[in-house]
C-alpha cells in the first residue's frame, strides 16, 4: 500500500512539469524573434538608441498582454487574438524604425547626419 502511494506521488511529481509548459509557444517564439530583430538593428546601426528604447518598451507591453492572458492558466481564443494583434503592431513598428532614414552607424548614441556640401 505504501509503495502504491509512493508510486502515485512520483508519477504526480513527474506530470507537473508537463502542465507547466507555456500555453503560448508560438507567441513566445515570436517575442524572441522580435527581440533579435531589435538587437540586430542596434548592432547594425539601423536603430538609434531612442528607437531601440521605444521598441523595448513595446516588447514589454506585448509581454504584459501575454502575462495577463495567462494569469488564469488558460489562454482563450480572444486572448490569443489580442496577443497576436499586439505582436503584429510591434512587428510593424520594428520594421518601420529599422527602415527609416535615422541611422547610428558609428554607434555613438547620436543620429548620423549627412554632411552638407
Amino acid at each position: 500500500m505504501k509503495s502504491n502511494i509512493a508510486l502515485a506521488a512520483l508519477l504526480a511529481a513527474l506530470a507537473v512539469p508537463a502542465f507547466a509548459q507555456t500555453a503560448t509557444p508560438r507567441a513566445d517564439q515570436r517575442q524572441i524573434n522580435q527581440q533579435q530583430r531589435i538587437d540586430q538593428g542596434v548592432a547594425s546601426g539601423q536603430l538609434t538608441p531612442n528607437e531601440a528604447a521605444r521598441l523595448e518598451k513595446g516588447q514589454q507591453h506585448v509581454q504584459k498582454v501575454e502575462d495577463k492572458a495567462m494569469a488564469d492558466g488558460k489562454v482563450t481564443a480572444k486572448e490569443r487574438a489580442r496577443i497576436e494583434k499586439a505582436q503584429d503592431k510591434q512587428s510593424q513598428r520594428i520594421a518601420r524604425a529599422k527602415h527609416d532614414r535615422q541611422r547610428d552607424m558609428n554607434h555613438d548614441g547620436k543620429r548620423d547626419r549627412r554632411a552638407k556640401q
